[in-house]
């Protein structure tokens, strides 16, 4: 950790910050989470053959976010492109 990094830490903490936990952000919320992990999901065993794209259609989320659940969060490697 770099000499900087610390004093900033310190210098939170002598303003008050009481917890090392990142302070929530402000932006668009990600819609990789567990609710679409499970619609990905289930769409994947009704059709296997269904592309990312259509995919992403049919949930309204974006391509690379469904990229995201299927390889990363599922583990699944062989799906249409």
């Amino acid at each position: 950790m770099l000499m900087t990094r610390d004093y900033q830490w310190c210098s939170w903490f002598k303003d008050g910050r009481t917890s090392l936990q990142d302070e929530p952000r402000s932006g668009r919320p990600n819609t990789a989470n567990d609710w679409n992990t499970a619609r990905v999901d289930e769409l994947i065993k009704v059709d296997r053959r269904m592309k990312l794209k259509e995919i992403s259609l049919k949930l309204d989320i974006p391509k690379t976010n469904v990229y995201e659940i299927v390889h990363d969060k599922l583990g699944y490697h062989k799906v249409s492109a």
